[in-house]
């Protein structure tokens, strides 16, 4: 288990423990072993299903394998919130996780996906995006947001560059890329990894949740989890109504690096909201303590 997890686990565990005088402390901090069984329970709770499965009032379709599974809204709040240790709240339609890997291990990764109803994103810019200019345009966001984030107690963290710079499949309208972050004062870098699936009237956002050496594995499977997701008949990019569907207010540069929305008002903090979602390094530790005193200074 790597140390940084381990030490907000650790945050978590000592703020359930009542008060005790700083010679008992050692004896009520919990082992390596503790950390882990208390995962391996959270990870119990979770049911992963294989096969077809309807999303959004039959708009969209899952195809799952046997080797990975799907998870509802109220389970993947058990993963993101208990396993990954990020506050609760986070509104999903579910997540994808490999079912071969132990979830609660640093080799655990899982895909948290959301729809977007903002509107038909036009994808006539897709072939003429500057990724050089708009990385630049992205580190300045980032810069200001970090001022943002310290403000609320986050931990603020460098935008290092593309993991995988981002490819648009035309035909069948299904965008990614991969950001490489590393938080401030930190040396473990940390991948977000985004898939974005077009539709009719809105699009498909899959944040691929991991740790940065497991790339490698990410880009293996990358066709397979593109695979596992479509919109229904009606529902396609193809269906779009002009005379009758709403236009997005952006387009596909936008839509990756979200910072020219932030004059409509859209996307403003869209890294940020999606680095909510991110295990191990992107909420620190003074961030779990401080939420669970404000929680428990509630209840006190």
């Amino acid at each position: 288990m790597p140390a940084f997890r381990r030490t907000l686990l650790l945050a978590f565990f000592i703020l359930l423990t009542p008060a005790t005088s700083s010679a008992d402390d050692a004896s009520h901090r919990p082992t390596q072993e503790q950390i882990h069984a208390y995962l391996q329970q959270q990870a119990a709770k979770l049911h992963p299903q294989h096969g077809k499965i309807v999303l959004e009032g039959g708009m969209i379709s899952l195809t799952i394998p046997q080797d990975f599974g799907y998870l509802p809204p109220d389970e993947a709040e058990i993963l993101i919130h208990n396993i990954w240790q990020n506050p609760p709240g986070t509104k999903t339609l579910g997540a994808i996780i490999p079912t071969t890997v132990d979830i609660a291990s640093r080799q655990g990764w899982g895909i948290i996906i959301r729809y977007n109803g903002d509107g038909h994103v036009s994808d006539e810019d897709a072939s003429t995006i500057d990724f050089d200019k708009l990385l630049g345009q992205m580190k300045e966001s980032n810069a200001s947001e970090n001022r943002m984030r310290k403000e609320r107690g986050y931990t603020a963290f460098d935008l290092v560059g593309w993991a995988t710079k981002p490819r648009y499949d035309k035909e069948t309208h299904k965008l990614y890329w991969a950001l490489e972050l590393q938080p401030e004062g930190g040396t473990q870098r940390s991948l977000n990894y985004h898939i974005r699936i077009l539709g009719r009237q809105g699009y498909l956002v899959m944040s691929i949740v991991s740790a940065m050496e497991q790339l490698p594995m990410i880009e293996q499977n990358t066709d397979r989890i593109l695979s596992f997701v479509d919109f229904n008949t009606t529902h396609r990019y193809a269906d779009f109504n002009p005379s009758t569907d709403k236009m997005a207010a952006y387009g596909m540069a936008a839509l990756i690096g979200g910072y020219a929305l932030a004059k409509v008002g859209i996307f403003k903090g869209l890294i940020l909201a999606v680095l909510a979602l991110k295990k191990f390094l992107i909420l620190g530790c003074l961030l779990v303590a401080a939420y669970f005193k404000k929680l428990f200074g509630r209840k006190k």
